[in-house]
């Protein structure tokens, strides 16, 4: 199955949204930081959420492009928020990771019209020291142009060991080429969520709300998904050993919960 790559309008610039699908419920996914644009590889990801074809049309968001300096975290949600409108969205399920984990609370808060079910994977409702730490460390990696050693830094935290391991070199070969442009991307995103905390503000979400973490998370660590599903009072799934900070991508099963989740 292919996507639909489309360039949207929105009152602070324009952005891309990848769309695949023909089911009767729209599903947002809100990606999280990458080296190079999610939608590059639009394609693999609807291959990857085949099952979903029937029952969703799925628009993969992706921030604004040419994001500037200085942007923050709140207005990327406003972007969010202004594709889904020009979509025609009027409420979607939605599912975000990491860094659009982010984005997908304070959306759901902002702008709870929009937000029908919410599915939160991988994800922390504040800043911690080992986030700081890791996401700092891209910053300066992508800021020296260092483009290998971000790249290899990045499959080392994300991905469990035995798939960093086997395919390591492979994605390095995929993600090694990005643009300046995609690197600037990536500095500007991570830093908008720089000392971020809305801890005190989840319990302001209304919707059904499921968490998937990893108890092994190397970037945002397993007690950052508990923390979010005890402050809001909702569903938490926590994966074991091997997984890693994507167990979204490697899992077997993550794909049914967020499905059986979805169709309650």
């Amino acid at each position: 199955m292919s996507a639909v790559v489309k360039s949207i309008a929105i009152p602070s610039g324009t952005l891309r949204c990848a769309v695949f699908g023909h089911g009767a419920t729209p599903l947002v996914m809100i990606p999280g930081l990458g080296i190079k644009s999610v939608i590059s590889a639009a394609d693999d990801v609807a291959s990857a959420y085949h099952a979903f074809q029937d029952s969703h049309t799925v628009y993969l968001i992706e921030r604004r492009d040419s994001l500037p300096a200085g942007v923050t975290i709140e207005e990327i949600t406003d972007d969010t928020a202004a594709a889904m409108r020009a979509l025609g969205i009027r409420s979607a399920d939605v599912f975000a990771t990491s860094f659009g984990g982010r984005v997908a609370m304070l959306l759901a808060i902002q702008y709870p019209d929009l937000v029908g079910k919410l599915v939160l994977g991988s994800t922390a409702a504040c800043t911690n020291p080992l986030s700081e730490k890791v996401i700092s460390g891209w910053i300066d990696l992508a800021t020296a142009r260092r483009r290998e050693d971000l790249c290899r830094d990045f499959i080392e935290k994300v991905y469990s060991a035995p798939v960093a391991e086997k395919f390591g070199n492979f994605l390095v070969s995929r993600m090694a080429d990005c643009s300046d442009a995609d690197l600037e991307q990536l500095i500007h995103t991570a830093a908008s969520s720089k000392g971020f905390d809305i801890r005190d503000r989840l319990g302001e979400i209304k919707c059904p709300v499921l968490v998937l973490g990893a108890e092994n998370d190397s970037v945002l660590t397993g007690e950052a998904s508990r923390e979010i599903a005890d402050l809001i009072g909702c569903e938490l799934y926590m994966y074991g050993a091997p997984y890693n900070h994507a167990v979204y991508d490697e899992a077997p099963d993550y794909k049914e919960r967020l499905l059986a989740f979805y169709r309650r």
